[in-house]
């Protein structure tokens, strides 16, 4: 989680939330990660965990995922958790718990919902007050300087 959180931390200079994405294999190697890029790339799919996952798939060449763990500082949006199933990860790990979009506890259990083809354990609260504390400081920036 340190290494998603050092990814997060890299969101904030092009205007992003500080979000960020790991994927580990089954091996324990790390193929990828990222971090919210949504405002750099004008793309609102740009979320960290899309966006680690993409790079994961590349670099081993198959977009099955199988046995990968995927560590997010903040717990799965809808269209992340979506995307988390449709690429086979084992295992999800979050952080900060999200009240309005939280996909895999706070308000939908995509990952272990059995009407879909596939399923993955869910971890959160790992390090969650650092990482919402990093939100937490980008928000009240934002509505400091008056933006939404």
């Amino acid at each position: 989680m340190r290494a998603a959180l050092a990814e997060a931390d890299r969101a904030p200079a092009h205007g992003d939330v500080p979000v960020g994405a790991l994927v580990i294999g089954a091996d324990g190697t790390e193929l990828a990660r990222d971090h919210n890029r949504r405002e750099e790339l004008e793309d609102p799919t740009a979320h960290a965990e899309l966006l680690a996952v993409r790079r994961a798939a590349a670099r081993i060449g198959h977009w099955r995922l199988e046995g990968a763990t995927v560590y997010t500082t903040l717990e799965p949006c809808p269209m992340c958790a979506g995307a988390l199933v449709a690429a086979r990860v084992a295992r999800v790990v979050y952080g900060a718990r999200d009240p309005k979009a939280g996909a895999v506890d706070t308000l939908f259990s995509i990952g272990q919902d059995t009407r879909l083809n596939h399923r993955f354990t869910v971890e959160g609260g790992v390090l969650a007050e650092e990482c919402a504390q990093r939100l937490t400081a980008f928000f009240a920036k934002l509505r400091a300087a008056g933006e939404k």
